[in-house]
């Protein structure tokens, strides 16, 4: 079992740490950073997040309750009030000894409570690319149903990534979890 926090400037160097390759770097944040991955580029990651009230965007850390350990991150984004819509993205599991424990499927989870529960939204959608099964995986086993795949949307040293997007609605959510 994990908790989400809020993600803030004193966890830079965890996440860091963790984006250690430009591929890494890629399939997590597209083309929202460059690599190498540094404190100053991550600066204007944290603008006006994480309020209930008014903000558009929540970064969160995993904390594994047990050990206290920070083992991902994931954020909710995109926040549309009018249309009741949010979007997943930047989800990581941390290091390879965090991977095959369930902390995505309890990450998403929690970000579908905060969601669904606190944000009131009605639809929350995210993409994953192709040829990421462990995620797709994931996402599936949350209740997330592939809407289509968005061909050859990121070219990534010479090969076209394609994006499978996928959402789930707060009535689909709340039969297994309200």
């Amino acid at each position: 079992m994990i908790r989400l926090e809020y993600f803030d400037s004193s966890d830079f160097d965890q996440l860091i740490e963790w984006v250690n390759t430009e591929e890494l770097l890629t399939n997590w944040a597209g083309s929202l950073f460059s690599y190498p991955l540094t404190k100053a580029s991550m600066e204007w990651y944290l603008d006006n997040t994480n309020s209930i009230e008014s903000s558009d965007a929540f970064l969160y850390k995993a904390i594994d309750i047990q050990t206290g350990e920070i083992v991902g991150h994931i954020s909710l984004g995109g926040i549309s009030r009018k249309n009741r819509a949010g979007r997943i993205s930047r989800v990581l599991i941390g290091s390879g000894n965090h991977k095959g424990k369930g902390y995505c499927k309890d990450m998403v989870n929690e970000v579908l409570k905060i969601g669904f529960e606190e944000l009131k939204l009605h639809r929350i959608s995210l993409g994953v690319y192709d040829f990421n099964s462990p995620a797709l995986k994931c996402y599936q086993s949350t209740g997330f149903s592939i809407d289509g795949t968005m061909r050859d949307v990121l070219m990534y040293k010479e090969k076209w990534w394609s994006l499978i997007e996928m959402s789930i609605l707060e009535d689909e959510w709340k039969p297994n979890n309200g």
